[in-house]
């Protein structure tokens, strides 16, 4: 497998905001969001065996499977292997790509709304819908996924003060509409990874 990086810290979005976790971000996806933080092309090739051992070494909860599109490579023995080791197992996707049935928490993440149609989710349900908010585009354009929570999250433009009329928006929308709930990105917050 293509790893990108794993690494020990709190979760920063979402359901689990503030849990310790740790992260396997894999290397690889198979969409190009103008917003992403992962640097595809750096990876380390590792075994199932190796990723477990890693992931090991630290003492946390969950474990994230993240990316780029961890579902390009996820498999259930990884799954069950880390299972086996105590964690909680996540997994951070854009809905594209099925996934193996032992993940214990799915956090969907849309983004065809950046990218087009061709990125349009295939999963119809998770534990966690996580829509990435810019002011243009519609959270409930998303009402035919059954979620058990609903986020919108502010879109980091890298601009100071376009990030901050798109969290008002984020806020208003969330005041307009109680059934989605406000994700910031604590880490970046914090300033930790």
């Amino acid at each position: 497998m293509l790893v990108n990086e794993i690494f020990h810290s709190l979760q920063g979005e979402g359901y689990h905001s503030g849990m310790a976790a740790v992260f396997v971000r894999m290397s690889g996806c198979n969409l190009d969001c103008p917003f992403c933080d992962t640097r595809h092309q750096s990876h380390t090739e590792m075994s199932e065996d190796e990723i477990v051992a890693e992931a090991s070494r630290f003492h946390a909860p969950l474990l994230v499977l993240t990316g780029g599109e961890p579902a390009l490579q996820v498999t259930s023995s990884l799954v069950d292997r880390l299972k086996s080791k105590g964690f909680m197992v996540c997994i951070e996707t854009n809905g594209t790509i099925a996934l193996p049935q032992n993940i214990d928490w799915v956090t969907l993440s849309p983004k065809d709304a950046f990218v087009g149609p061709q990125a349009k989710p295939l999963l119809r349900k998770a534990d966690e819908l996580k829509v990435v908010f810019d002011g243009k585009h519609i959270p409930s354009d998303y009402q035919h996924i059954a979620a058990s929570h609903c986020y919108i999250q502010p879109c980091d433009t890298g601009d100071i003060e376009q990030n901050r009329t798109i969290t008002e928006q984020a806020v208003d929308y969330c005041l307009q509409h109680p059934e989605w709930q406000l994700s910031l990105q604590i880490h970046k917050l914090l300033n930790i990874r």
